[in-house]
């Protein structure tokens, strides 16, 4: 132990270990962040909490968030621990005397998870005011490790083009500088979001991975609004530093008068020693931790809208009640009417806010249409945007200006919209009144939360800054939604946010489940939706299905594939299909049904590794490694039509049991090959090295055209579709 160390305090529990080291001189330093057991230490220089003041800014010249002055001073004053349900806590207290401030690092964690969320809370023990700048949520330095050490990881987003993962060399980004020779380092790689689209630009996540060592570390920003991460080099080691809104980046500052604190936003970080897939199975296990408790986790109902490739925001009351049939024929369990249905003239955007059923389309009023779907035995479901107003509205000029948010005094306004301020009470009467008297005298069940303008950089009413107002308004939204919960606790909520431009764990926390794109295109989305288990839950992420009549027979099994392995999503005019296809459609729900019970147990992987967007071939996989004693959900007893043909095309002839009691290890894994694409890939599949196994397509059954040959050896099952592109499978892989 280095002689200025004066106590090391470790905290955790079965799955994860936390030492910090308190120092005399120096300040509070993370020591170590494993799955438990021995780990290479991360003993670094690096200040567990960085406050940034204008009175004092950094210790040394930059723009990052490492080396704050308050941070470097902050010094150790106590320290407590608690567990409740699980939940393990750990409070640690720190000082700075120079400044007044004080600070708690508040680290929270479920027992057996490799996991922790961070956040911090500043306080103003002094007699003088103090204006912050940035405070972190988590910061860290990672011992002896240099960029030239270490993968990046991170997922740019855009509207169309969500989840775009990637894992490049550090160095590419912080090159070898010689700091040795200068004494210290400014640079950081950074990403930052933009007003209220969390994920606009990229998702609130990131990571760093050692080459060779497999120790990974996977972080989210757990935040409805603006956040910063950022890894820079040190003398001593690469850090990483996560924050919420910040003044550099977001017109974000806070003043703190004597006795007055701050708290940060939370962020989370996964830690695993043995590579991205096992970091990405604890960052899993963390969330449905963390997830409020809602019948929906258990029911996983199958969604159908008439948005996507269908009625496109067209809704009438003849165009509906045909396709309500089709889709209760088709195992739909909620039926969402989209945009349009409270519209009389044709141009909406700009005039909704009130959000009352139109009459021109819906000669009978919406409750003929809401009725027919109770009848064939769907929830009722209405698309809404509810945090806008139109700027031709009636509401426009029935809620005070301090509804909205505002600058200079003008109220924001883009795209034909203006945004309500959920701090105002007005704001939240209206949104309450509008929930409210659709659930209760409509009985709509379900809401797709829609979320399509960003007002930038927030609002100067009753606000330091346009940033804290910002996030006083991003903290009121939850707290709005959680109100609506408590209120209706059986409604289901969906978070989508123009695609998937506000996909967070602040809203997927509270929320049931998560539109993952706006894409159209059938070829496009399979990368989209093959990255999804890594930005959210399996048994969250809303992959559209939108199959077509004069779709090809391998295009609609193509775009079932893409919805099938998560919350599948569909969407689609199956009222003019022929047989075949609707017979596909069928299919793929019934499969979809009988793996929902897989979902929430299951981890995800990569075969092909990250899906590229351009990539010929894309895989992802879901394991389920929990014990069983069934046949498992893809065999329920039935003859050919659940029957899992073997790697030719042929069902099993040898007679052999296909399952066993308490046989688990099942994998199952979508597979696209797109135009383009050469006829065979292989998959790499590790953790069924060893393992003889029954490799069979189960969607859709009687296809054929693909052959599966395993190599248990290599862990390689080399996947050949003689069938021409676009073509796709979903496979189940079963260990004998």
């Amino acid at each position: 132990m280095p002689a200025d160390v004066v106590e090391t305090l470790r905290w955790g529990h079965s799955g994860l270990a936390v030492a910090l080291e308190i120092h005399q001189d120096r300040p509070v330093t993370l020591r170590e962040l494993s799955p438990g057991g021995a780990a290479a230490p991360m003993r670094t220089s690096q200040p567990v909490v960085e406050v940034l003041v204008p009175g004092e800014g950094r210790a040394r010249a930059s723009q990052r968030l490492s080396e704050t002055a308050v941070g470097l001073r902050l010094r150790y004053a106590g320290a407590d621990r608690s567990v409740q349900d699980g939940r393990h806590e750990l409070r640690v207290r720190l000082r700075d005397e120079s400044s007044g401030l004080g600070a708690e690092l508040l680290l929270e964690s479920y027992e057996g998870v490799p996991a922790l969320r961070s956040s911090v809370r500043v306080t103003n023990l002094g007699a003088q005011p103090v204006l912050l700048l940035a405070v972190t949520s988590f910061a860290a330095g990672f011992h002896g490790l240099e960029a030239a050490d270490l993968d990046v990881l991170y997922a740019g987003s855009a509207w169309l083009g969500e989840s775009r993962w990637t894992r490049q060399p550090l160095a590419g980004h912080l090159p070898d500088l010689g700091l040795e020779g200068h004494g210290h380092g400014r640079g950081a790689y950074a990403l930052t979001s933009l007003g209220t689209w969390s994920s606009g630009r990229y998702v609130p996540m990131g990571g760093l991975a050692e080459r060779g060592s497999g120790r990974t570390w996977l972080w989210q920003i757990e935040h409805n609004g603006p956040w910063r991460w950022e890894v820079g080099d040190r003398l001593d080691g690469v850090y990483a530093a996560l924050s919420g809104p910040t003044d550099l980046d977001h017109q974000w500052s806070q003043p703190l008068a004597p006795g007055a604190s701050f708290t940060t936003v939370p962020v989370s970080v996964a830690v695993s020693g043995d590579g991205l897939e096992s970091a990405a199975a604890a960052l899993t296990a963390h969330r449905r931790a963390s997830l409020r408790p809602h019948p929906d986790r258990d029911r996983l109902p199958l969604v159908f809208n008439d948005y996507m490739n269908t009625l496109m925001g067209d809704p009438t009351t003849e165009k509906l009640l045909p396709l309500i049939d089709a889709a209760a024929e088709a195992g739909a369990e909620v039926f969402c009417v989209d945009a349009g249905w409270y519209d009389d003239g044709g141009d909406w955007w700009d005039s909704v806010g009130e959000w009352r059923p139109s009459s021109t389309r819906f000669p009978g009023g919406i409750e003929e249409v809401l009725a027919r779907i109770r009848e064939r035995g769907m929830t009722p479901g209405l698309w809404l945007e509810p945090e806008v107003i139109g700027v031709r509205s009636p509401m426009a000029g029935k809620l005070p200006d301090e509804a909205f948010l505002q600058r200079g005094g003008v109220r924001v306004a883009e795209h034909g919209r203006y945004h309500l301020d959920l701090r105002h009470p007005a704001a939240v009467a209206h949104v309450d009144q509008v929930i409210d008297r659709l659930v209760t005298e409509l009985g709509v069940g379900y809401f797709k939360l829609d979320y399509n303008i960003n007002p930038g950089a927030g609002t100067d009413v009753d606000a330091p800054s346009a940033g804290a107002g910002l996030l006083g308004h991003n903290r009121a939204h939850l707290a709005w939604l959680e109100s609506v919960l408590d209120r209706h606790p059986h409604l289901v909520l969906e978070n989508c946010g123009s695609g998937a431009m506000r996909m967070d764990y602040a809203m997927l926390s509270r929320l049931q489940l998560q539109s993952t794109s706006d894409q159209q295109d059938f070829l496009r989305y399979p990368p989209i939706a093959a990255a999804a288990p890594l930005s959210v839950l399996p048994e969250q992420a809303a992959n559209w299905a939108y199959p077509q009549p004069e779709m090809t027979e391998e295009e609609v099994a193509f775009t079932m594939c893409t919805g099938i392995l998560g919350r599948l999503y569909l969407s689609g005019n199956l009222h003019r299909m022929d047989g075949p296809r609707l017979a596909l459609v069928k299919e793929g729900v019934a499969v979809h049904r009988r793996l929902r019970p897989v979902l929430p147990r299951a981890t995800a992987c990569w075969p092909l590794g990250l899906p590229g967007w351009d990539d010929p071939w894309l895989a992802f996989a879901l394991r389920d490694d929990s014990p069983r004693s069934d046949g498992g959900p893809l065999s329920d007893g039935t003859s050919r039509s659940d029957a899992i043909p073997t790697g030719d095309g042929s069902p099993r002839s040898d007679g052999g049991p296909r399952n066993s009691p308490g046989a688990s290890g099942d994998t199952y894994v979508t597979v696209w090959r797109r135009p383009g694409a050469p006829e065979s890939t292989v998959l790499s599949l590790p953790h069924l090295r060893g393992r003889d196994l029954e490799a069979t397509v189960a969607y859709p059954a009687q296809a054929g055209g693909w052959r599966l040959d395993w190599d248990p050896g290599a862990a390689e099952l080399t996947v050949t579709a003689h069938v021409p592109p676009p073509t796709a499978r979903i496979l189940h892989l079963r260990p004998r």
